[in-house]
């Protein structure tokens, strides 16, 4: 539950002058950081008012207040008990107990709406983040059709090849997908880093991984990537695992070039 959800209810006996109490005190201070509860208050506020003025009805002419008072002078007086149930105002009493019925209504709705406005807040943080995953979905696509998208085979270094990495690398949009198979697994406190090196400058850091159970391994679109910077080739390190790090430190794993 939201904390309009939760102060709904306790807003509208504010509104009335029937909150009192704890429930009060904790709305108050509520109220000293809720601008949204502080304008639901006013609202409420004003829709009072405007019912009980609703319940009020014109005023009559003096002339035509004289004549029934005059009418009343004349007729024959009745038991004082008859008296006092004519002077009852039925219409009035109707008019409060109309004016209480939507003032209810109002509540009701105000409660409904809070709920509204947080689910259209959570579609929108939903349509958010889908926009992000289909942008993202459409860049590996590129990555990985484009006609001049670069293709690298990484082998070990040393050994026998059975490691084997794959890059696929468009520059001009800063796309990458790497993909590794039949890696060896790594202790806790060691990680595989993947590097780009342009001709003739240091190499840029483009990704940390670890192999999954049968030592497969990917690396999609790491951020901060340059974009258009030539690759010349592509490496693969074995670093400490607090990195990413600014440099290549560890051991050599695998390497390839265009």
């Amino acid at each position: 539950m939201s904390a309009h959800e939760q102060f709904a209810e306790d807003l509208a006996l504010h509104a009335l002058g029937a909150l009192q109490g704890e429930e009060r005190a904790a709305l108050e201070k509520h109220l000293e950081t809720c601008s949204a509860c502080r304008l639901e208050l006013d609202q409420l506020r004003g829709d009072i008012a405007l019912m009980a003025t609703a319940t009020v009805g014109p005023k009559p002419p003096q002339r035509a207040r004289q004549r029934l008072l005059d009418a009343i002078s004349k007729a024959p007086r009745v038991p004082t008990v008859v008296q006092a149930r004519s002077r009852f105002n039925w219409a009035a009493a109707l008019g409060w107990a109309a004016a209480a019925l939507v003032f209810v209504v109002v509540v009701q709705l105000r409660r409904e709406n809070f709920g509204l406005r947080e689910s259209v807040n959570k579609l929108a943080q939903l349509t958010s983040q889908q926009t992000i995953e289909v942008a993202n979905a459409q860049r590996v696509m590129d990555t990985l059709t484009a006609s001049d998208t670069q293709a690298v085979t990484l082998v070990v270094a040393k050994g026998r090849p059975q490691p084997q990495g794959k890059a696929f690398y468009l520059k001009n949009k800063s796309g990458l997908v790497f993909v590794a198979n039949n890696l060896p697994q790594l202790p806790p406190d060691k990680i595989y880093e993947l590097w780009l090196i342009p001709p003739g400058a240091a190499p840029i850091p483009a990704g940390l991984f670890k192999p999954d159970a049968r030592g497969n391994a990917t690396v999609v679109n790491p951020p901060g990537l340059p974009a258009g910077v030539e690759a010349k080739t592509f490496a693969v390190t074995l670093e400490s695992a607090s990195g990413p790090h600014d440099a290549p430190h560890g051991t050599g794993v695998m390497q390839g070039g265009a």
